[in-house]
């Protein structure tokens, strides 16, 4: 074959499951003879010869994968690692959460320390981590595989799995102008996020298709926490000329947002609109709900999951975004 085959490969042309390919390749009584002569057929035709990443299903390491990750947002690393959570089980391996600081000077050796006292045969990165030199330059140098969560540099470096985030940007921010908004008042991300840059991107771009001038002043850096959105939304709401409309990067700061403006006595959507981006749990619980950028948080984790488990070459798979219409968008206010 032209393509290294993997061990989802195998379990196709068996026709049984990855974990019952798994068992064979660890030796588990449980399988029947008749079984485990099919998998090995499969195994010979393919040619199957499990890369390091592949092992990790046959026993031959530890049997576990870690998540490292830097996230403010609580919300979106539920999601994160339920998606990996998922996969895991599926296939009997055990994974383990490792949170970092990713300003740390000395992240690169805890990570090296990680791997060396865990002997876990894989890495998942969430962001920023992806992007973390260190971290890549520790990894890189213990030979160690792994497969990063949406990096914003180095694509041909590993194998990723990401979503367009200026495009959803783009696409939320153009929901806004369509709705009869111009000015736009905008919470950028965590500066640590290449996504943080990408969103402004998506932003800035949209103005300028739809003919309106870029402000920096409706622009507001934020954190991706709730109290950045507070803190933000308070600038952006004590203009003079205040924004009709708020798109925040992320769902905790737009629910900031929302408490200000609660807390302004502002009438939402009628007086002020808020958008945000995730479309996490909190998107539906706040009031009124939020129009917000469906990101398969899940789905990311797990199929980046799914790409370090199969090993083979490297490979990068985009996955698409989708705009959720709730409560929190209206037209802008008109004063009688």
């Amino acid at each position: 074959m032209s393509e290294r085959s993997n061990i989802r490969d195998v379990a196709a042309k068996a026709g049984v499951a990855v974990k019952t390919v798994s068992r064979v390749l660890n030796g588990h009584p449980y399988v029947s003879a008749e079984t485990r002569a099919r998998v090995e057929e499969a195994m010979r035709d393919l040619d199957f010869r499990p890369s390091i990443a592949a092992r990790i299903l046959s026993g031959a390491k530890s049997n576990q994968i870690a998540l490292i990750y830097d996230n403010h947002s609580p919300y979106y690393m539920f999601q994160i690692q339920t998606g990996c959570w998922e996969f895991c089980k599926e296939n009997s391996i055990r994974l383990l959460a490792q949170p970092v600081d990713v300003a740390d000077p000395q992240v690169g050796e805890q990570v090296r320390g990680l791997v060396s006292e865990t002997q876990v045969d894989g890495i998942i990165l969430s962001s920023p981590v992806t992007d973390c030199v260190p971290v890549l330059r520790a990894l890189e140098a213990m030979d160690v595989p792994f497969v990063r969560i949406s990096p914003g540099t180095n694509h041909a470096l590993t194998s990723s799995v990401f979503m367009d985030d200026a495009q959803a940007a783009d696409d939320m921010t153009t929901y806004l102008i369509n709705a009869g908004h111009r000015r736009i008042g905008f919470i950028r991300g965590h500066p640590n996020h290449m996504a943080s840059d990408d969103r402004l991107f998506g932003y800035r771009r949209a103005l300028d298709r739809a003919g309106i001038a870029y402000e920096p002043e409706l622009v507001c850096d934020g954190e991706f926490d709730f109290e950045s959105g507070v803190r933000a939304a308070n600038r952006l709401l004590d203009m003079a000329d205040r924004p009709t409309a708020i798109f925040a990067s992320n769902d905790d700061m737009a629910a900031g947002v929302l408490a200000v403006a609660h807390d302004r006595g502002i009438e939402l959507p009628g007086q002020l609109s808020v958008a945000g981006f995730d479309d996490t749990t909190l998107a539906r619980t706040v009031w009124p709900p939020l129009t917000t950028i469906h990101q398969p948080m899940a789905e990311l984790a797990r199929t980046a999951t799914e790409i370090l488990i199969a090993g083979g070459d490297i490979t990068h798979r985009r996955l698409p975004h989708s705009l959720v219409e709730r409560a929190s968008v209206a037209p802008p206010y008109r004063k009688p």
